[in-house]
């Protein structure tokens, strides 16, 4: 091998280290989607709603690379809002651990082990399907 290839092997090796790699599986994340819907709708700004669902918890539209906690009219608990108050953005990687236990995320996110999340439901298996889809269903970026 030459130098230039093992120079170039290493840069891509190095790429793809950089960034988190998740598995998820859009399709599979639109069915377990069902379980989230009770609570949550997915809908565009001019209204279209990909998938109508309840309003108890926020719109997911454009979840993906949305401020944390910042959702419009949506009132979030104090927790979500002190772990979106640095500017970090949702990523199909937070959202993936986010699901599984919200109030453990906060707590890890934030290190105050008073907060409590607002959403009481727990996604055992399926978090990085369901983030897959959100993101597949994400405007432009």
């Amino acid at each position: 091998m030459s130098k230039l290839t093992l120079l170039s092997l290493s840069f891509a090796l190095a790429a793809l280290s950089a960034a988190p790699v998740l598995a998820g599986d859009a399709k599979a994340g639109e069915a377990v989607f069902n379980k989230c819907k009770s609570c949550h709708s997915i809908t565009a700004p001019d209204g279209t709603a990909v998938v109508k669902g309840g309003k108890i918890g926020p719109n997911l539209y454009g979840v993906i690379g949305r401020q944390i906690g910042t959702a419009p009219d949506f009132k979030y608990g104090d927790g979500t809002i002190k772990a979106g108050a640095d500017g970090t953005k949702w990523d199909e990687a937070e959202i993936a651990a986010y699901v599984v236990d919200p109030s453990k995320w906060l707590e890890d996110k934030t290190g105050d082990t008073s907060l409590k999340s607002k959403m009481t439901f727990k996604l055992a298996t399926g978090g990085e399907d369901v983030a897959a889809y959100l993101a597949s269903v994400a405007p432009a970026q």
